[in-house]
């Protein structure tokens, strides 16, 4: 048995630096079953609806779909289920504290394995007006006018 190693990604949430400004990231494990990890592998997934929340001081990602395994039988999963995610108790207390304040929610930012083991990167995170998604797009393309010019330039 080869033991795997490094980084693969699955599925990036990317939708959500655009609507929200990130405060803090956090990895965390997942919890899955067998049909989800062999879905996974074949690099099926989508984060673009899911959020995680705090329930009786556990932490679970919600909306995020894996769609079922091609060749699963009746042992199946249900794409669209609630996922337990491992954290450590430090962390969750934290994430208790702060996912109180008003504006404040959780959403995941991508999905990967590391060294063979299924992680989420989750993010604390504040909702963006409308206006700041409308200057951050100005400033985007400012920044981007500004190193076309300068290309021209040499």
């Amino acid at each position: 048995m080869v033991k795997e190693t490094g980084h693969k990604l699955i599925a990036q949430n990317r939708r959500a630096r655009h609507d929200y400004h990130i405060d803090e990231t956090y990895e965390a494990g997942l919890v899955l079953t067998g049909t989800e990890v062999k879905s996974l592998r074949e690099g099926r997934a989508s984060l673009v609806d899911g959020f995680a929340h705090i329930h009786d001081n556990e932490v679970w990602l919600e909306g995020v779909h894996i769609p079922e395994y091609s060749q699963g039988t009746w042992t199946n999963h249900s794409a669209r289920r609630s996922r337990k995610l491992l954290l450590h108790r430090e962390q969750i207390s934290r994430l208790i504290g702060k996912t109180r304040e008003p504006g404040r929610t959780l959403v995941p930012l991508s999905l990967y394995f590391s060294d063979g083991r299924a992680k989420v990167e989750i993010a604390l995170a504040r909702g963006k007006r409308e206006y700041d998604k409308r200057h951050a797009i100005a400033e985007r393309e400012a920044k981007r006018d500004m190193e076309r010019a300068l290309r021209r330039r040499r």
